[in-house]
């Protein structure tokens, strides 16, 4: 028995919360493992922790309801529903980008040389990065206020004019002065950090160009072959980086392309779900490339199994 478009829709988005749940909510829990443990956490570690947590709600806030649509539950958010939901993607997915572009930021500083106009900031990232956690989280809740009264449920199956339209709920069309405003601020909001992420990302490119040129000039094979844990972790920051610009702004022309189409694709929608959820899924298995953490805590349970195997040996 073959199983409808929907419901295989369904399915793939049930094995996408799941896959990215488990990786975010895995390296958070692990990050909060080995703070209690050693009681102190590298420099980059609060904002892993901090970029996980809020990919899991996003995750869990922009799938929940194209799920349950897939797989044909009616009314399943009503007016407070959709508000909450909505808001709360909204706030995490701002929150996400927001930590992004701050992991980049702060990587590009502590990889730059001693006398960079930039080497002072290394000695006060520690003490900057809660002020930051607690500011992208006020700013973005603010930003997002409008959405709590513009949203209400989709009452009915024909969904025609201009305005945002989600699985279960739908906004206002746009125009009015303040839906302008609100648009622009959010606008705004991305291309600051969207256009910080990429300068701190061709610094940090430049960086490693003119280290592997320098390498190349030692004329040892040995030495050049070596790459310092800050270039790894460089690496994984730009290739996170690149995987949020693409998805990114794949999502933005799709849910712009959704905006102002007259007659409304629920497809359309469910896709842009899928969109905004790649780059927050493929996240945590990212940050593990190359990671002390992960490597730790999978050597430990390596060890734990030799012992538990030997002394089932020598039994």
């Amino acid at each position: 028995m073959f199983l409808g478009c929907d419901t295989m829709f369904g399915v793939f988005l049930v094995s996408q919360l799941c896959v990215g749940v488990a990786g975010n909510l895995f390296l958070f829990l692990l990050y909060m493992h080995t703070f209690s443990v050693q009681r102190h956490m590298k420099l980059m570690d609060p904002v892993f922790s901090h970029l996980t947590l809020a990919n899991t709600l996003t995750i869990t806030f922009t799938l929940t309801p194209h799920i349950a649509s897939s797989f044909g539950v009616r009314q399943f958010l009503d007016d407070v529903g959709c508000k909450a939901v909505l808001y709360m993607y909204r706030v995490t997915r701002g929150v996400s980008i927001c930590a992004t572009s701050l992991l980049s930021a702060f990587q590009a500083i502590t990889v730059s040389p001693r006398n960079s106009k930039w080497a002072w900031l290394k000695f006060k990232l520690h003490t900057q990065i809660c002020p930051w956690f607690l500011f992208f989280w006020i700013i973005n809740m603010l930003i997002y206020i409008h959405a709590i009264r513009s949203i209400t449920a989709i009452r009915n199956s024909t969904l025609v004019g201009y305005g945002y339209v989600h699985a279960y709920c739908q906004t206002g069309p746009f125009g009015k002065h303040s839906s302008s405003s609100y648009v622009i601020v959010i606008l705004v909001r991305d291309l600051v950090f969207v256009v910080l992420m990429l300068c701190t990302s061709l610094y940090m490119v430049s960086l490693l160009h003119r280290h592997h040129r320098r390498a190349q000039h030692l004329h040892s094979p040995h030495v050049s072959s070596q790459t310092s844990p800050e270039h790894k972790a460089t690496h994984t920051i730009l290739l996170l980086v690149g995987c949020f610009v693409v998805f990114y702004f794949a999502n933005n022309c799709l849910t712009l392309y959704s905006i102002y189409t007259h007659k409304k694709i629920l497809s359309l929608e469910g896709l842009s779900g899928v969109l905004s959820s790649c780059y927050p899924t493929i996240c945590p298995f990212l940050l593990m490339k190359n990671n002390k953490i992960v490597s730790q805590f999978t050597s430990s349970f390596s060890v734990m199994g030799l012992r538990g195997s030997q002394r089932a040996f020598d039994g």
